[in-house]
């Protein structure tokens, strides 16, 4: 081989690996870790959505982003943290957990809503399931033990009956309705900005009774101000053994669950779904995370950007009778 021809060769090579480069550049930026990620919770610091948005950057936090930060966006039942996700760009530096609620029943009882519960959401994983619980305060006497107990009381004592919820229209919303209605009394629903702010009210004795995820009311437990009367879930919740079903009651088809998510925002590109969702899924699956969600009552579990998308729509299929049954519309 000649010089000249040893020369061409190298400088071929060279070209070669100079325009392979450029072209995988994209790719190369693509597989860096993003610098920081965002997980957008709709509801205030202390509550379950942020335990679980908490728990999960903690973990992801150094692998899929170099640092993850918390933000509550709380306001309008939680719309705001989807709305500002819909803003975000899809590039995975952003992502959403949020109760099902928002994006399966809010659709049901909101004539417009500042998302497209479906468009503006791309879905990443679930991230928990848990039941629902109705707890008493101070208001309420000693000696209301049940469901059904609290309901004659309220008979007794209109001025009483009462429940607050997290958000207005979310499930926790309609198992109260659904108990009032079951009690035949008219209880007034009174919408928070979360499950805490809620119980909080029904420490100070501001309100009578809070419908929340049963995880809300375990760390007030002790001290007696407060009493988790029943459970919603089929059987009894394991985080509170010692309190019987709404079923179990005689609140007959009273099972209720429901699950917050992880999204990211519409149109997310398919790898940055995937980036994300192995992310979340090793860490709901860290011993640590799963022993902190359950001190809130919660159940890690995670699964596939697909499956999340069909439990969305088939609670949001289940949840649109009982809407409509109940009559609720945001503007009532």
């Amino acid at each position: 081989m000649t010089l000249l021809s040893t020369s061409l060769s190298r400088r071929g090579a060279l070209q070669w690996v100079l325009a392979s480069a450029a072209g995988s550049m994209p790719f190369l930026a693509q597989a860096q870790a993003i610098d920081t990620v965002k997980i957008l919770a709709g509801f205030a610091a202390g509550g379950t959505v942020d335990t679980l948005a908490r728990r999960v950057a903690t973990q992801i936090a150094g692998g899929y982003a170099k640092s993850a930060v918390v933000e509550n966006k709380t306001g309008a039942g939680g719309q705001i943290a989807i709305t500002t996700l819909k803003a975000a760009p899809a590039d995975g530096a952003t992502l959403l957990v949020t109760p099902m609620s928002m994006l399966g029943i809010y659709p049901h009882t909101y004539k417009k809503l500042p998302y497209d519960p479906v468009a503006d959401v791309t879905p990443v994983s679930l991230g928990v399931v848990f039941d629902m619980g109705f707890a008493v305060g101070p208001q309420v006497p000693a000696s209301v033990k049940t469901v059904p107990e609290f309901l004659e009381w309220c008979k007794a004592y209109p001025t009483g009956a009462n429940f607050g919820s997290p958000a207005p229209g979310s499930v926790p919303h309609f198992v109260g309705e659904l108990i009032s209605r079951a009690g035949k009394v008219d209880m007034r629903h009174v919408g928070f900005r979360g499950s805490q702010p809620a119980i909080l009210d029904l420490l100070g004795g501001q309100i009578a009774a809070v419908s929340a995820p049963v995880g809300e009311f375990l760390p007030h437990l002790q001290g007696g101000k407060l009493r988790v009367l029943a459970t919603s879930g089929a059987t009894r919740n394991k985080f509170v053994p010692g309190v019987s079903t709404l079923v179990e009651q005689g609140l007959q088809d009273m099972v209720y669950g429901e699950w917050f998510g992880f999204f990211l925002p519409g149109k997310a590109p398919a790898e940055v779904v995937q980036k994300a969702n192995a992310a979340i899924r090793t860490a709901l699956a860290d011993k640590d995370v799963v022993a902190g969600l359950a001190a809130m009552g919660l159940e890690a579990r995670s699964s596939t950007p697909a499956e999340l998308a069909a439990l969305l729509k088939a609670d949001g299929d289940k949840w649109g009778p009982i809407v409509k049954a109940i009559g609720f519309t945001a503007e009532s």
